[in-house]
């Protein structure tokens, strides 16, 4: 009983100390085994997207088996065909290189031109590296536009991987509950299920709200793209909306390279600024109206909380970090809801609360003031 006292009265600069180290030692674990982390994060979100397509399978007969097969079938169908039409995209964005460098040109030369008549600024050799500079930008496009997709393709690890993750976690879902049971065995299973139950939750209806706002900002990207008369306007409007899983400046990015080409393709720099107001216009509509209505409140995380996890998340794993840091952060929420010495936590994460007032009674007053008090006024 004397070691049990003495753990539990221990200083408060120890346990500061205590919870630095621990968090020290867990940074850098994340750190180091990022490589297996990742991919394994990205197949239990997979996993939770795909339980209800298994559970109806099973409720109709099929074999676990046999339908999990059948749910990797449509994930693993429909990434081939996302990453297909990109594909073609950028192939097709990629030929026009030759003609934004001839048209990139033309626009140095014209605006040597203007400062000779103009200011008469000489042409020297600075502008030379600019348009040096400028013709490699545009040569190299095509192969940033790759890389990314490659980069966004090794976020999920491999193909191979990703799916074999994807089938033993569904198939062992019992199991792992299981023991999850003998681990928390102080812990009602009812509370633990109720735990796993809000999880599953939030991270289904984060995710499927998730697609739902990249399908309709996608679309309205492309029809104010169309507008415009721009070309690639599917391709440029999709890229924008998937662009959304960086939150607050994900969509302002994502203008930046339709805004470049518009202002190569166009001899009206006005359109460049017009594409930029559209995705502008876009992001508003997102974060004030589409966003909160479909997702609604089911990631209850307040915005100073969410942009410190986005730089947190964002430093320690990137891009990967910036785009499961919303999600991992509803999920530490809701175990930090359920464990009560961690529920100030949880209350730190969650949307403040408006404190409920009520308006100012003269009686309230009276009553504080003591009775000698009183009765000297009288």
């Amino acid at each position: 009983m004397e070691n049990k006292q003495a753990e539990v009265n221990l200083p408060s600069y120890v346990r500061l100390a205590c919870i630095l180290i621990i968090t020290t030692i867990l940074v850098y674990w994340l750190s180091a085994i990022q490589e297996l982390l990742v991919p394994l994060v990205f197949s239990v979100l997979f996993a939770m997207i795909l339980y209800p397509i298994n559970h109806r399978l099973e409720r109709w007969g099929v074999p676990r088996v046999p339908a999990i097969l059948v749910c990797l079938v449509i994930v693993i169908g429909f990434l081939y065909l996302l990453f297909y039409l990109i594909s073609l995209q950028i192939a097709s964005f990629t030929q026009e290189a030759p003609k934004l460098i001839e048209r990139g040109n033309e626009i140095l030369d014209r605006l040597q031109t203007f400062g000779e008549d103009r200011f008469h600024i000489k042409r020297s050799e600075i502008t030379k590296e600019a348009k040096n500079y400028f013709n490699n930008l545009i040569r190299e496009s095509g192969s940033f536009l790759t890389s990314t997709l490659l980069a966004t393709t090794n976020t999920l690890s491999t193909i191979s991987i990703v799916p074999l993750y994807i089938f033993f976690l569904m198939l062992y879902r019992d199991f792992f509950r299981s023991f999850f049971y003998k681990v928390f065995n102080t812990t009602k299973r009812a509370k633990i299920d109720v735990v796993f139950g809000r999880i599953y939750t939030v991270v289904k209806d984060y995710l499927v709200g998730l697609v739902l706002v990249i399908s309709i900002v996608g679309v309205l990207n492309t029809v104010g793209l169309l507008i415009l008369g721009i070309d690639y306007a599917v391709f440029f409007g999709f890229l924008g909306a998937f662009m959304i899983l960086i939150p607050y400046i994900g969509i302002l990015i994502g203008s930046l390279l339709p805004a470049l080409f518009t202002l190569l393709t166009n001899d009206n720099p006005l359109i460049a600024l017009g594409v930029i107001g559209v995705f502008s216009f876009v992001q508003i509509l997102e974060g004030n109206f589409i966003t909160p209505y479909i997702v609604g409140s089911k990631v209850s995380i307040n915005p100073l909380a969410a942009i410190i996890v986005l730089l947190l998340w964002g430093q320690l794993w990137g891009v990967t970090g910036l785009i499961l840091a919303l999600p991992m952060t509803a999920i530490l929420k809701v175990i930090f809801d359920a464990i009560e010495p961690l529920k100030p936590y949880g209350f730190l994460l969650g949307e403040a609360e408006r404190q409920k007032t009520r308006p100012l009674n003269v009686k309230d007053i009276t009553d504080k003031i003591p009775k000698k008090v009183k009765d000297l006024v009288d």
